[in-house]
């Protein structure tokens, strides 16, 4: 593939746009972004807190602890941690520079300042407003679609900047994500051709910090006690076999993140989990196969934009895990790193997607390491079959002819088939 074609401009900026830096669990954080924004805007440090946030961002804040607030969790800590300790000019590392002098202001403005949350329902499916006040003065700022995206800021009544609103009647899974990249180019065949062609320099940076703080993550949470410690239990419960330790290094992470370790990840589609789920068990592979470092990027490409392309018909949040097709991703890199093309490649994908499709997002919290370790045990599942000769063929349930037409049907199952579900979901864990 040329650089000079659209298709691999558009790639690059894909991986520039979806593979970034974030501190703790990326809803809670983008509360924290929203409230460091509307502290900076009102010019001083409010009385009074108003919070609306989507079904799903209540979903995937509950039960989290969100990083540097001394072990708090919840939508009114990611609000007051954004307001005390954030800096809004650094977006999902907002709270990454907390001093325990603001830890400790923390607790103490939740004790004195009201903060009231309410749950919104715009027809937007990430929505996130935080409205200030102090004395007769105001300042409101609203993320929507996903989680740096601003799109209305209002002082005092005065509107300081309102993006353009989806057109009348736009439904939930027609919503499109303003300022980013075209990702309808993505399909299996150019993203290989992308992967194998590609000038690394036009990758490296963002797979570079991706290796590193990913990795440090995941040894981080085999070293510590964190959350349900999935990943250590893998570890001793089935031993240190390449397909063992790479779901459970990739648990491990999680396991460290969703219990407010403050070690930052790069993050894929929006997430922290599927960025990890992605990237260190194909790493993992690539060091058991002592592989050459070029190859390691290569495949790399190839599990990011695979797991963004099957995002894209999903939607950023949903009542699908999103270490689904993470993990299927991480087993078509890892594909990859043993030589396999196309066909091992889309295969590799639909036996996978076959296999665990339809586990449940039930928000950001422990039980997420183990939903990983599952979908890179498919991932890989799903190449061994493949090595074999094995499949999946359509008819077969949710698979149809042709990876392409599997994607497609995978985004209608997690986009429409299941929204009931997810509005289930969030009642059964707002009752709790």
């Amino acid at each position: 593939m040329e650089r000079t074609d659209n298709r691999y401009t558009t790639y690059v900026q894909i991986l520039k746009e979806e593979l970034v830096p974030a501190m703790g669990c990326t809803e809670p954080i983008a509360i924290a972004y929203a409230a460091a924004k509307a502290r900076e805007v009102l010019g001083a440090e409010p009385d009074k807190v108003n919070i609306g946030v989507s079904d799903n961002i209540v979903k995937n804040v509950k039960s989290v602890v969100v990083p540097n607030t001394d072990g708090m969790k919840g939508i009114e800590a990611a609000a007051v941690a954004g307001i005390v300790g954030g800096q809004a000019d650094l977006q999902l590392e907002v709270i990454s520079q907390v001093t325990a002098q603001q830890k400790a202001e923390m607790r103490a403005f939740l004790e004195q300042v009201p903060v009231k949350v309410k749950q919104l329902d715009t027809g937007i499916i990430f929505d996130i407003i935080v409205t200030l006040f102090k004395g007769g003065d105001s300042a409101t700022v609203r993320i929507s679609q996903y989680h740096t995206n601003i799109t209305y800021v209002e002082k005092n009544g005065t509107v300081l900047f309102a993006a353009e609103e989806q057109p009348a009647g736009c439904s939930e899974g027609e919503q499109k994500e303003t300022g980013l990249a075209d990702k309808n180019l993505l399909n299996i065949q150019d993203i290989i051709e992308f992967a194998d062609t590609c000038d690394l320099e036009d990758v490296k940076p963002v797979l570079d910090v991706q290796i590193q703080y990913n990795t440090l993550i995941s040894e981080e949470g085999l070293l510590g006690d964190y959350g349900a410690n999935v990943g250590s239990t893998m570890l001793k419960a089935y031993g240190s076999n390449i397909e063992n330790r790479a779901a459970a290094k990739a648990a491990a992470g999680s396991d460290a993140r969703m219990s407010g370790c403050e070690l930052p990840v790069i993050i894929n589609s929006g997430s922290g989990n599927q960025g990890m789920t992605v990237s260190v068990p194909v790493i993992e592979y690539a060091k058991e196969l002592n592989v050459p470092k070029e190859k390691l990027y290569r495949a790399l490409v190839i599990s990011n934009l695979i797991a963004v392309h099957e995002k894209a018909g999903i939607g950023r949040l949903s009542a699908y895990c999103g270490a689904v097709s993470a993990g299927c991703a991480a087993g078509c890199g890892i594909a990859y790193l043993y030589g396999g093309g196309y066909e091992a490649i889309a295969h590799t994908l639909v036996n996978s997607l076959a296999i665990v499709s339809g586990i449940i997002c039930d928000g950001a919290k422990p039980s997420c390491a183990a939903k990983i370790a599952s979908s890179v045990q498919a991932g890989i599942m799903g190449y061994h079959m493949y090595q074999n000769g094995q499949e999946f063929k359509a008819g077969d349930g949710i698979v149809s002819n042709g990876v392409e037409a599997t994607i497609k049907n995978v985004g209608r199952l997690g986009r429409d088939g299941m929204r009931l579900t997810d509005k289930e979901i969030v009642k059964i864990m707002m009752a709790q």
